[in-house]
């Protein structure tokens, strides 16, 4: 199965998010090539928000170009079996984290944003990426810096998206726990 093909299918059996999902189906069935970054009408991309849940907190990266707080994530690759594959690929690299792990149950939230030309949108699918005991971050060479920040301090330094990446995460881990206990 193509990436292309999993990412329809990723898609397909998200649960929210109606109007904006079918925005991205729409531009996979007009675009096979809406997967790849050089997809000038726009592109998916795959993202996770490093998560410590134990200690309420998550991994933020001070964006080199953008300089702003975002979640670990970008493009997908040719060697990207899924999407998931692709977000925890660049949440292991943004963050120096071995052993992330992808909150079961799929995408927690779908992003889409305009980026400068000469592509026009970013189709970010994103995921929370459970940080192990004892993880210790390391800056790569697309941040400027990296941050743990208590879920109650993410609203001070990051934007609306963030803030609701870590609402839905929030509620997904939530429902983990639940369905665990049950």
């Amino acid at each position: 199965m193509s990436l292309h093909d999993d990412a329809v299918l990723v898609l397909k059996s998200y649960e929210d998010q109606e109007e904006l999902r079918q925005v991205y189906l729409d531009h996979l069935a007009a675009h096979p090539d809406g997967i790849w970054k050089a997809c000038e009408a726009g592109h998916v991309t795959a993202s996770a928000l490093v998560i410590d849940a134990e200690r309420g907190r998550v991994l933020l990266t001070l964006h080199k170009k953008l300089g702003m707080w975002l979640q670990m994530g970008g493009h997908c690759e040719p060697d990207d079996a899924t999407l998931a594959l692709a977000a925890l690929r660049e949440a292991t690299e943004e963050s120096g984290i071995q052993g992330l792990t992808l909150l079961p149950g799929g995408p927690v939230r779908l992003d889409r944003h305009a980026i400068p030309a000469p592509c026009h949108w970013h189709l970010d699918v994103q995921y929370a990426a459970l940080a192990p005991a004892g993880a210790v971050e390391e800056i790569s060479e697309e941040s400027l810096d990296l941050r743990w920040f208590t879920y109650d301090e993410v609203a001070g330094v990051a934007d609306e998206s963030v803030i609701r990446l870590l609402e839905r995460t929030r509620a997904a881990l939530s429902q983990a726990v639940h369905e665990y206990e049950a």
